[in-house]
């Protein structure tokens, strides 16, 4: 799943992420100090970094320069001129779509292991004692099957209440015959009921406290309304299952003809301000300057809104990695995995070509250490033989050197999260060439992608495990302790106590660092 991290305003400088802790006062990542002192007059080589996403608007004006373009596909003469099973993959390639359009909405996957495990385990539950052989797996689907009644309760609980809600402040609007109430006019009602009296007075409180009357009704109910809806109706509804548009065999992981073209699918958003954060072009005067001067972002659509699916990211990573790509980024991540072979054997595959593959930790606030929270995918083999060498996973930070570095909403991990990056209120492109701020460890990751892909456009010659050891060991270490979670699961940490190297990316040392690496 897509993850964006929905925080309260706060303005922050625009290009924040890429300036310096010393010249700037924010906790950036020194990017414009290293242009400015150590790249000047050195020479760049092209980088192409895969962007794994939900599609990327191709047409945005500061992007299209710095799309990858497949060297050896002629655009739209429906022929795979080059072989490689994909017609017309100019800029990349759409594995949730299929002839007739491309899947938007998709289940969690634990909706879709639940719908397709439940007769199975229901069967069996029925006919007596669970044997000893399936007890493992029948207790893990029973743990996923109260996760999943638990969840769709609270989402069920919400729509109610919201709707009820709206009910009431609606025949409460007809009553004072006006379409836009004022203060005044919520301030002079006489409520006729007790529910009547309690939203006449969180109507007035947000009135008073300077929030307009339209932005109460579309972001303060319609917005999240809307939302819990459609978690309802696609997200978690067992019978809802869109694959069929994609027209695979769904069940052969191994399978890679399918898909289409329509790299910017039904809702780019995301993958735009992604690609912005890594290579958006650099002072042209547009909106946003990415991390890396010299990329060329190849575009696979592989996430919809709900769970990407494992024989998609799978095949994403290949794809990446027979097309040339040097970085991945894959600002994605669920619950529970269907095929984690599959993927690991992509990623394996990947590393073999030498790509450095860069991964957001999730915006849970929870430990990944934890054995009870997972982060799918990750870098850990299924089948016990080791973990992958050329991955890092990011954490979100923020601007300001103090306790409240480390984002609220960001996972982290002692052995589990290699580094933080910037993650909050990144101002980066959306489609139709606008741009606007976002915040969740899908900002952080670009981040990191970028600075790997600036790393190896200047030095062609360091492998992927060498990008990454250069990222891990130049990070910032601050010396005060950090504030994480919220509530009362809030607790005072070291970074070293949360991440593999208790530290925030910086390109100036990463770049001072690698140039002392010889070959």
């Amino acid at each position: 799943m897509l993850a964006f991290s929905f925080l309260p305003a706060q303005a922050q400088k625009n290009n924040w992420q890429n300036m310096d802790l010393q010249q700037d006062t924010v906790f950036g990542l020194s990017t414009e100090k290293a242009y400015t002192t150590l790249l000047q007059h050195k020479k760049s080589h092209p980088v192409i970094v895969a962007v794994i996403d939900g599609g990327v608007d191709t047409a945005h004006e500061d992007l299209k320069s710095v799309l990858w373009d497949n060297p050896k596909e002629k655009p739209g003469n429906g022929i795979d001129d080059d072989h490689d099973g994909y017609i017309d993959d100019i800029h990349g390639w759409d594995f949730i779509g299929g002839p007739k359009g491309d899947v938007y909405h998709d289940n969690l996957e634990m909706v879709r292991l639940i719908r397709e495990q439940g007769p199975f385990y229901d069967s069996l539950a029925k006919a007596g004692p669970i044997p000893d052989k399936y007890k493992t797996a029948y207790d893990a689907y029973i743990k996923m099957d109260d996760a999943y009644k638990t969840a769709l309760e609270r989402m069920q609980q919400n729509v109610e209440g919201i709707s009820r809600f709206k009910g009431i402040l609606d025949s409460i609007v007809t009553k004072l015959h006006k379409d836009t109430p004022t203060l005044a006019d919520w301030q002079g009602y006489i409520p006729a009921t007790g529910p009547e009296q309690r939203v006449q007075s969180i109507v007035v409180h947000q009135l008073e406290s300077g929030m307009p009357y339209m932005s109460l009704v579309n972001d303060g109910i319609m917005a999240p309304l809307n939302h819990f809806k459609d978690e309802l109706a696609y997200h978690y509804n067992v019978s809802y299952d869109p694959r069929s548009i994609v027209g695979d065999d769904y069940n052969n992981s191994s399978q890679r003809d399918y898909g289409n073209a329509d790299v910017t699918g039904p809702d780019a958003l995301h993958g735009t301000h992604v690609s912005g954060i890594i290579g958006a072009v650099r002072h042209n005067g547009l909106g946003i300057d990415g991390v890396a001067d010299n990329v060329r972002i190849m575009i696979l659509r592989v996430v919809p809104d709900g769970d990407e699916r494992d024989k998609d990211i799978a095949n994403g990573i290949r794809y990446a990695a027979d097309h040339g790509a040097k970085v991945i980024n894959m600002s994605f991540g669920k619950g529970y995995p269907k095929d984690k072979a599959a993927v690991d054997a992509a990623v394996k595959y990947a590393i073999s070509k030498d790509v450095l593959l860069v991964h957001a930790a999730g915006n849970e606030g929870a430990d990944l250490d934890d054995p009870a929270t997972s982060n799918y995918p990750n870098p850990y083999y299924g089948d016990s033989s080791g973990t992958a060498t050329a991955w890092i996973t990011v954490g979100a930070s923020g601007w300001t050197d103090d306790s409240t570095l480390v984002a609220p909403f960001s996972n982290y991990g002692k052995k589990s999260v290699d580094v933080f990056a910037p993650g909050v209120q990144i101002y980066s492109s959306i489609p139709g060439s606008k741009y606007t701020q976002e915040s969740g460890t899908s900002m952080a990751s670009p981040v990191v992608a970028g600075l790997a892909a600036l790393i190896r456009e200047y030095y062609p010659k360091l492998t992927a495990v060498e990008t990454k050891q250069i990222i891990l060991q130049s990070v910032v270490k601050p010396t005060h302790t950090v504030v994480i979670g919220s509530g009362e699961k809030r607790r005072v940490v070291s970074m070293a106590d949360i991440s593999v190297t208790g530290g925030v990316v910086n390109a100036y040392q990463a770049l001072q660092l690698a140039a002392t690496f010889h070959h």
